[in-house]
């Protein structure tokens, strides 16, 4: 089976090939918000939308007009990139995957990509990689580049330049090495409860640094906006943000690894973590209710990544032939394991259930992973059986939205 897998580095460049990757970002955030620009005055006057390709004739003609002739200097295909994440952002919208497109900004996520691996040399024992306009540029070699390079991407974070190497690598189909299935509840006081009753805290990155970014926040907003004082301020903030966003994706990354390694299937809710964590605050005509209570709520589930969670639990278990298997989570945490009565009064505490039909007494949590097990064996049995009697086996997809995935 194929692999894709990328490869991140921070590069070490000198002077001049900063001043050039700032130079090559900026192109194309400017050619990115101009075909923006160009899609919203086309749908004004009623116009159909440009494809790719007459995006990219635009970009032909901007590169030889007199006015953005200096978008020569940058690399063509970092350009046609752009203009690329700017189709995929339309058909994100219209799928209604995403927001409608907006206009990017300088020094938020600065990237430019390269597609085509023809122009790109990577030399590991060196630690440096050939970029096209920019040369060799040194790199923190910290782990091998396993494969063949597909795309190479830049990215400035915090005053930083990395590099993401995406390769592509032929690997044996995996089996996966442990036996057990385990259901997963997600929580706010515990972050991810398992059906063994083993549990894993929350990390709350954001609230452990939410005091000294407030701080940093507040000392940049007293200073002249684009000051040199206001510019180390906002490098301080952004250190701060850099640190939050570490801390939890480390995390995450041996949270999923642990569990992926240690069971052949994993059950977990589907969750849909966006509608969870919209805000309560409602209109004028119709206020909500308990908005600051909510809008904590949302907090600690943003903080803690349900989402990136799950998404690595993907890919790490078919990377170890295991199986995902996404169940509804209606009445997971209301329905009793022992006698299967299903009641909200179950339920009195947050932490406690107590079964009202028979008595029987748990940590709520473990409740909820043990229901969400149980309706993934159902799901699991019945996506097989799917399976062996379509013609093409694959990942499949129920009405409820819940999926299996498979290597």
């Amino acid at each position: 089976m194929q692999r894709l897998q990328a490869f991140k580095y921070e590069l070490r460049p000198d002077g001049q090939q900063e001043r050039q990757m700032r130079r090559f970002a900026g192109s194309c955030r400017f050619v990115y918000n101009k075909g923006l620009a160009l899609q919203k005055e086309r749908y004004e006057r009623g116009e159909k939308k440009l494809g790719y390709a007459g995006l990219c004739k635009m970009l032909t003609e901007w590169r030889n007009s007199a006015e953005t002739a200096w978008l020569a200097d940058a690399p063509v295909h970092p350009l046609q990139q752009a203009l690329k994440d700017l189709e995929q952002a339309y058909s994100n919208f219209f799928a209604k995957r995403a927001d409608f497109p907006r206009f990017k900004k300088k020094g938020q996520r600065d990237s430019f990509r390269y597609p085509d691996p023809k122009q790109i040399k990577l030399d590991q024992g060196n630690s440096r990689i050939f970029l096209p306009k920019l040369g060799w540029l040194r790199y923190r070699n910290s782990r091998e580049v396993l494969g063949t390079v597909r795309n190479v991407t830049v990215i400035q974070s915090c005053g930083k330049w990395f590099v993401s190497i995406q390769t592509e690598r032929e690997v044996e189909q995996p089996v996966p090495q442990a036996t057990t299935a385990v259901g997963i509840d997600m929580g706010v006081i515990r972050f991810a409860t398992l059906s063994d009753g083993t549990f894993y805290a929350p990390l709350n990155s954001f609230k452990r640094h939410e005091t000294a970014l407030r701080k940093a926040q507040q000392a940049m907003s007293r200073k002249t906006k684009f000051s040199n004082n206001w510019k180390k301020a906002k490098a301080r903030v952004q250190r701060i943000h850099s640190r939050i966003g570490n801390a939890r994706r480390d995390f995450l990354h041996k949270t999923s690894t642990a569990i992926s390694q240690n069971h052949a299937m994993v059950c977990i809710e589907d969750l849909q973590v966006r509608n969870m964590s919209r805000s309560a605050a409602g209109t004028t005509e119709q206020p909500g209710r308990n908005v600051r209570a909510k809008s904590g709520l949302n907090k600690s589930i943003l903080d803690q990544g349900w989402f990136e969670f799950r998404r690595q639990l993907d890919y790490k278990l078919a990377w170890q032939g295991g199986w995902l298997v996404a169940v509804p989570p209606q009445n997971t945490s209301r329905s009793c394991p022992c006698c299967g009565h299903v009641s909200a009064d179950n339920r009195q505490t947050q932490a406690r259930f107590a079964c009202v039909e028979c008595g029987f007494e748990e940590n709520a949590d473990v409740v909820g992973a043990i229901n969400v097990l149980r309706a993934g064996h159902a799901r699991f049995a019945c996506e097989v059986s799917d399976a062996v009697g379509s013609p093409a086996a694959g990942t499949h997809r129920s009405d409820s939205g819940a999926a299996l995935s498979r290597p």
